[in-house]
């Protein structure tokens, strides 16, 4: 009979629902949703992978962040309340969040995928993140997901503001409505290693600069650019 491999410097299940306090009654169910695909592949005598918990998960946080983005902005329209639920459910954010756990550490991967630093990886974090919530949906009911997202929620409210007012879009919306056709984001300059430059980007409508920024990746760089071309525009966000 074929062994199972068991991962070294792997956190147990048991010792991830004692760290962030989780309500498990069922601890096989947050085995499986720290399981990728790439362990059930080597150990066919394990659990399931995460994959159906990922897909529970991607439903229960759209509910969960839909009616936090709700009752926390009373004021805010639902063109604005989509976007917002939009930036917090994204890949990118949820991999933000699984980071802020550590959950990466209680990951289950095959050699392969462990030796290239799949537990750091987004797309693997923000889909680990969703089978998580998924696991504790089944397990212990929404208003358990409410309490473990919510303080996230919170804490992130900020970048989640300035996400959905995007100075690109901002000034986009300016240029179209003065009939001055779409803005263009110009890289002037880039210095640095690769592991740590930094981009400069001019922002031109009709040929001419409207703002400057600087930053560690093309895409900060555009934003500061604009949010410098709206500044001196006296263009701010309502």
């Amino acid at each position: 009979m074929t062994q199972d491999f068991e991962p070294q410097d792997v956190e147990s299940a048991s010792d991830l629902c004692r760290r962030l306090n989780l309500p498990f009654s069922n601890l096989s169910i947050l085995t499986r949703a720290l399981t990728h695909r790439s362990f059930v592949n080597e150990n066919p005598n394990s659990v399931q992978d995460n994959e159906r918990l990922e897909f529970l998960g991607d439903a229960v946080l759209d509910f969960i962040v839909g009616a936090w983005a709700y009752k926390r902005f009373p004021e805010m329209p639902e063109g604005d309340l989509t976007k917002v639920r939009s930036v917090i459910v994204r890949n990118e954010q949820l991999a933000n969040f699984a980071r802020r756990i550590s959950l990466g550490n209680a990951l289950r991967l095959g050699r392969g995928e462990a030796s290239s630093g799949g537990n750091d990886r987004d797309g693997l974090l923000g889909s680990a993140f969703e089978a998580l919530i998924g696991a504790l949906y089944l397990d212990s009911g929404l208003g358990a997901v409410e309490v473990f997202v919510d303080p996230m929620l919170n804490e992130a409210e900020a970048f989640i503001l300035d996400e959905i007012h995007d100075p690109k879009s901002r000034l986009q919306e300016w240029a179209q409505a003065e009939k001055l056709g779409t803005p263009h984001y110009v890289t002037v300059s880039s210095a640095g290693p690769d592991h740590a430059k930094e981009f400069e980007i001019e922002v031109r409508i009709q040929g001419a600069t409207y703002g400057r920024g600087h930053g560690p990746s093309k895409h900060i760089a555009a934003r500061n650019a604009a949010q410098t071309a709206l500044e001196a525009l006296g263009i701010t966000f309502k």
